[in-house]
């Protein structure tokens, strides 16, 4: 999870880039968690583009190491996690790759409550991008970008409209929380996912078979890693 642990940042993969539609994720209920686009009525989903916006304003992705346990309560929202890895939205300049992994700085976050579930959304921005320094916290992204935190909680609120379901729904009024409540929020996710990979708590469906979590017992050998990327059809 950690890129520097002292400076809190974070490792991020990259699902989905920026302005693309096409709604890949880390697929946890197959071995090693591949990323995979995800399929609803045996059809691979997209994304409708909700005006003015074209497929997703950020790069959009997840934090490794981390799950929203749909055994716990939060207890500033009322809901239960989502059973996914924390998602990030990426403000910085660059378009990445399907599968780039980049080290991030945690901004804020924004409380999505989709069906019922909490599904936090960590705004980030890539510590790369040539303006990293300016960002610091939620304000930065207010004041340096004004327009994309409205942005963002609008794409939020109407992605799912055009599929013919209702707006989504969000805690503390659609307000961002700021940089430390965020850190501490993904942070506590992490020990969710301590407790899982550790098979304190049940996983479920979720498939947490890895090669580097060295006190894991899903824990497999190189090898048997090998055997399950050949065993599956090339990208």
């Amino acid at each position: 999870m950690y890129a520097d642990e002292a400076q809190n940042i974070f490792h991020a993969i990259v699902e989905v880039p920026r302005w693309t539609n096409a709604k890949l994720e880390i697929a946890t209920k197959d071995p090693l968690n591949p990323l995979k686009q995800d399929v609803k009525k045996g059809n691979l989903r997209y994304v409708a583009n909700v005006f003015p916006h074209k497929g997703y304003i950020w790069n959009y992705g997840a934090i490794p190491q981390t799950w929203e346990d749909p055994n716990h309560k939060d207890s500033n929202t009322g809901c239960s996690g989502d059973n996914d890895p924390i998602d990030i939205c990426d403000i910085g300049n660059k378009v990445c790759s399907r599968g780039e992994v980049i080290r991030v700085k945690v901004l804020g976050t924004l409380a999505l409550i989709d069906e019922g579930e909490t599904d936090w959304k960590v705004i980030v921005i890539n510590t790369a991008d040539p303006e990293a320094s300016d960002f610091n916290n939620i304000d930065d992204v207010r004041r340096l970008k004004p327009g994309y935190l409205e942005a963002t909680v609008d794409w939020f609120k109407r992605y799912k409209v055009p599929d013919g379901k209702p707006e989504n729904q969000f805690a503390f009024n659609e307000e961002f929380k700021d940089r430390d409540f965020a850190i501490e929020t993904v942070k506590s996710t992490h020990e969710f996912w301590k407790a899982l990979i550790s098979k304190k708590t049940n996983a479920g469906e979720i498939n947490c078979i890895n090669t580097t979590v060295s006190d894991s017992p899903f824990r497999c050998s190189p090898g048997d890693a090998e055997d399950v990327v050949k065993s599956v059809s090339p990208l």
